[in-house]
């Protein structure tokens, strides 16, 4: 057996300075003070920090995160979804189970008499909006789920679904959209 071949590493020496990190030490105390320096800066500006007092003021929600599902409504009432499955296909998490049944209507086949959807496993990605040819379903609610135990399964089902809307929107002048 070959004996493996060993290198030596010599480490340049240090001067007094770099070993009692003093330089450092200050770098890093005027890292801070600036810092600090700014924050004040702002606030004097009027400009708020980055701490929102949130349950009297709620931290504003960019366009891009997902709220809850809802369901669109025609002018009748009746749910826009054909239930033609394609948000139940697009769904990564298979959280949408959709029962249809027969109108009997011209124009109209199907509709959904069962939508459910697990929002336990819902991941929020927003693949069935995407997928939906018929813009029934959308995530614009602005409502989220609440954090903590609910119980072993939270499905909103098509009752909820219906009446599920952002504050201050009108379902029947929705409809026309």
């Amino acid at each position: 057996m070959a004996d493996a071949e060993t290198t030596m590493v010599k480490y340049s020496k240090k001067s007094l300075w770099e070993r009692i990190y003093i330089l450092e030490i200050a770098r890093g105390l005027a890292i801070t003070i600036s810092h600090f320096i700014n924050n004040i800066a702002e606030l004097r500006r009027g400009k708020v920090g980055m701490t929102y007092q949130y349950p009297e003021i709620p931290k504003p929600i960019d366009s891009v995160w997902k709220g809850e599902h809802r369901l669109m409504h025609r002018p009748d009432g009746t749910p826009r979804c054909v239930a033609c499955n394609c948000c139940a296909t697009a769904c990564p998490a298979d959280c949408i189970h959709i029962v249809a049944e027969d109108t009997g209507r011209d124009g109209v086949e199907k509709y959904p008499i069962a939508f459910d959807i697990d929002i336990l496993q819902c991941v929020f990605c927003g693949m069935c909006v995407e997928a939906c040819p018929c813009d029934a379903i959308r995530m614009d609610t602005g409502k989220f789920p609440e954090a903590g135990y609910e119980g072993p399964v939270r499905i909103l089902d098509i009752d909820y679904l219906m009446n599920n809307h952002p504050e201050g929107v009108n379902k029947i002048s929705e409809a026309i959209y």
